[in-house]
C-alpha cells in the first residue's frame, strides 16, 4: 500500500467514524429540501390543522428530543437519524420563530437580530470550550451537542430571516429565494476562490443560508396565491418534498456504501 493510498483510507476511515455526513453537493441539496419541508410542514401543523404556534412548537419539540436521543446513542453516521434531527430542528425553527415573531410581538428584525447573536454566541462558546469549530468531524459528545445546538438555533433565525426579506423588505417569496441562493453562490465562491476565510466559518454561514432559502421556497410553494405564493396544499407538499429528500438520501447511502468497498478493495 502506497503512502498517498494510506492517507486516503485513513481520511475514509475518519469521516466513517464521524456521526455527520460530509459536505458533499448531495449533502446541500437534501439540506434545502429538509429546511423546505420544515417551513411547510410547520405551517401544516400551526396553519392548517390551527395548533397554533405554541401548541405546534411543544409537538416538534418533542419529535425533537425524540429524534436526537437516537442520533446521540448511534456510535456513527446513520443517514435516517441525523436527517431526522435536521429536519425536526427545521420545523421546530418554523414554529418558534413565528410565535417570537408574531404571537410573541418581536417582529423580523428583533428576532433575526436576538437569533443571530446567539448562533454566535453558540460558535465562540464551540471554538472556546475545544478550541476550534467543526463541521464534518463530529465524534465526540461535547462537539455533537455544540453542533446540533448551533442547528436548532440557525434554523429558527434562518425562518426570521425568510419572513424579514419576504416582508419587511418587500421582496416576496421568490425575489427572497433568489437573494438567498445568490448569498449562497457567493459563499461556494469564496469557498472555492480564497483560501483566507476558514472552511468551517463557510460551512456555517451556508448552513444558516439554506434555512431562509428553504423557508421562502416553502412559502412560495403553500402561500395564498394572493401573496404571491402557489396555493398548494401544505401537508402533500410536505409529503412530496419528504419523499424526494428520502429517496435521495436512500441512493447515496448505497452508492457511497459501494464507493467505500471498492475503495478499501482496491488498497488491499
Amino acid at each position: 500500500m502506497t503512502l498517498r493510498t494510506s492517507v486516503a483510507v485513513q481520511h475514509d476511515s475518519e469521516a466513517w467514524l464521524s456521526k455527520v455526513p460530509q459536505a458533499t453537493a448531495v449533502f446541500w441539496l437534501v439540506k434545502i429540501l429538509a429546511t423546505t419541508v420544515g417551513e411547510t410542514g410547520g405551517d401544516a401543523l400551526s396553519m392548517t390543522l390551527k395548533l397554533g404556534y405554541a401548541v405546534a412548537t411543544l409537538v416538534f419539540v418533542v419529535f425533537f428530543v425524540v429524534t436526537l436521543a437516537i442520533q446521540v446513542r448511534s456510535r456513527s453516521y446513520h443517514p435516517a437519524a441525523y436527517w431526522a434531527v435536521v429536519v425536526a430542528t427545521t420545523t421546530v425553527g418554523t414554529t418558534t420563530s413565528d410565535f417570537l415573531d408574531r404571537t410573541a410581538g418581536l417582529g423580523y428584525i428583533l428576532s433575526s437580530a436576538i437569533l443571530f447573536v446567539g448562533v454566535l454566541m453558540v460558535l465562540a462558546a464551540w471554538r472556546a470550550t475545544a478550541g476550534r469549530i467543526e463541521y464534518d468531524r463530529i465524534m465526540k459528545p461535547r462537539d455533537e451537542v455544540f453542533y446540533w445546538v448551533t442547528i436548532l438555533v440557525s434554523n429558527t433565525l434562518g425562518t426570521a430571516l425568510g419572513d424579514f426579506a419576504a416582508d419587511d423588505l418587500g421582496l416576496g417569496f421568490e425575489h427572497g429565494a433568489l437573494l438567498f441562493a445568490g448569498l449562497l453562490i457567493v459563499v461556494a465562491l469564496v469557498w472555492r476562490l480564497s483560501r483566507r476565510v476558514p472552511i468551517g466559518v463557510l460551512f456555517w454561514a451556508a448552513y444558516v443560508l439554506t434555512r431562509p432559502l428553504g423557508a421562502t421556497l416553502g412559502d412560495t410553494l403553500t402561500k395564498p396565491i394572493a401573496q404571491g405564493g402557489l396555493n398548494l396544499n401544505r401537508i402533500s407538499a410536505s409529503l412530496t418534498i419528504l419523499g424526494v429528500m428520502i429517496a435521495i438520501v436512500v441512493v447515496q447511502h448505497f452508492w457511497r456504501g459501494d464507493t467505500r468497498r471498492a475503495a478499501v478493495s482496491s488498497s488491499e
